[in-house]
């Protein structure tokens, strides 16, 4: 994109911010993006991805688990993206997730969670303990953050779809971690979206500034004594970076600015671009498109500080877990799988068996679109098992396997909703349902019939 795409005012600014290096900023914009992708820690680690990595890689040296691709490459058409291995982001995106301290067991909130890729990568963290709670205000955004969430193999999260305002009632000082990466101008986009700048041109800096004020006067009370929230964008204006943050610190006098793990390529924040002489700002990380290779972000990390309180409990609901037809059926299905369920924490609504996370007893009153695990849904005298619940599973936790080899023609027409045939050594295994994987990571569901293993792989999630 040329630098005389850029509106007036908004290079003005830069030139402000940047001083000497704004011509060395220009000069970034019309250099070709970089492509980034995060391996999902979850399902397999960094170094055994590398081992089978199908194109190649460049390390993030900023991200431990995030790599440089060839943008020509198209690698979410392969199998391995199926499989919910990594996860497609723009390299300087993936920096708030990485910074954010999560460790096991913690409750943790992912505010502004579309489309999910801060939110997997806290998933990840978690290791499917403690409990991820994600949230959208648009249903519709958060749509595509569930199937994110799902292809990831996460079962202890808790989609919804809120204002701050509303989750209070639930979740007063509940969180041990809180990541806030708030709807901005999207300065930092302008090179990948350049449909941005039109955006900006309507609704600038002041309007996000106070749309991000509002935000956050509703989300720390979330907060527990003792947690720690990040707050990032993707933009470069000092109204809704140091100047969010600013305002933060005025709302709440036990929150801090804490460090964060730095990088060379970082630039500490600048108080002075908002008048201020609060010096705690400048522990504030920028991120620029000509310091490193990626769009652009900023961050903050904050503590609140106090003594750390037992986290309050969300008021439960009583289920008393799967009776009768429900409770056979399931039970039936789940003796060829290799783990172990807590009958308490087993729920069926409608017909649709649901695996609840731990700290999550039931909420009334929210607008949500999937809490826990979607384990699959019981129909006359069957049970049939979801998508979710494939991609949560490992390879040997469940009896019958149909494992491809990446190289096998049939692992592609198995992802475009073919009917599949059986060779050699697989018909042994008996009919009925069978997990299907390739090189061991599971993709779907199928259906054993003698030699023909009929399709349920997801409908909406095919490779087209």
């Amino acid at each position: 994109m040329r630098a005389l795409e850029l509106p007036a005012k908004f290079c003005e600014e830069m030139k402000r911010i940047l001083g000497e290096e704004y011509e060395e900023y220009l000069a970034s914009m019309e250099e070709p993006r970089r492509y980034g992708l995060r391996i999902n820690t979850a399902k397999i680690s960094v170094e055994e991805f590398e081992a089978i990595a199908p194109f190649p890689l460049t390390k993030i040296p900023y991200v431990d688990n995030g790599y440089y691709y060839d943008g020509s490459i198209q690698p979410a058409k392969h199998p391995y993206y199926f499989a919910g291995l990594y996860y497609l982001q723009d390299p300087s995106a993936m920096t708030p997730a990485s910074r954010l301290p999560v460790e096991k067991g913690d409750r943790v909130l992912d505010l502004c969670a579309a489309p999910g890729g801060k939110a997997t990568e806290l998933a990840a963290k978690l290791g499917g303990t403690g409990l991820l709670v994600a949230n959208d205000i648009s249903s519709k955004r958060a749509k595509a953050l569930l199937k994110n969430i799902e292809l990831f193999g996460v079962e202890n999260s808790f989609v919804v779809t809120e204002y701050p305002q509303k989750l209070q009632e639930h979740f007063t000082g509940f969180f041990d971690k809180i990541l806030i990466d708030a709807p901005c101008s999207g300065e930092g986009m302008f090179r990948k979206e350049p449909s941005m700048i039109k955006a900006w041109e309507q609704n600038g800096p002041e309007f996000y500034a106070k749309l991000q004020e509002d935000i956050l006067s509703q989300a720390l009370p979330l907060l527990k004594p003792g947690g720690m929230l990040l707050y990032s964008t993707c933009t470069f204006s000092p109204l809704e970076d140091e100047g969010s943050v600013a305002k933060m610190l005025a709302m709440d006098e036990n929150l801090e600015l804490v460090p964060m793990e730095g990088y060379k390529g970082f630039v500490q924040g600048r108080p002075e671009l908002i008048g201020s002489g609060e010096e705690a700002l400048r522990q504030c990380v920028r991120i620029f498109p000509h310091k490193l290779e990626g769009e652009g972000h900023f961050l903050a990390l904050l503590h609140k500080k106090g003594e750390e309180a037992e986290t309050p409990e969300p008021v439960p609901v009583s289920r008393g877990g799967l009776k009768g037809e429900e409770k056979k059926l399931f039970e039936e299905f789940a003796r060829n799988v290799n783990r172990v369920f807590e009958p308490g924490r087993l729920e069926c609504k409608n017909g649709m068996v649901y695996y609840m996370p731990e700290g999550l007893q039931g909420l009334r009153g929210l607008r949500f679109l999937r809490s826990g695990l979607f384990l699959g849904e019981v129909k006359k005298n069957r049970f049939e098992p979801s998508q979710s619940f494939a991609m949560a599973l490992k390879r040997g936790e469940y009896k019958n396997c149909l494992n491809l080899s990446v190289e096998d023609e049939r692992v592609i027409r198995y992802l475009k909703g073919e009917t599949l045939s059986l060779q050699g050594g697989e018909l042994q295994s008996r009919d009925g349902w069978h997990l299907v994987c390739v090189d061991g990571f599971p993709l779907g569901w199928g259906k054993k019939t003698k030699a023909v293993l009929k399709n349920k792989y997801h409908s909406g999630w095919r490779l087209m």
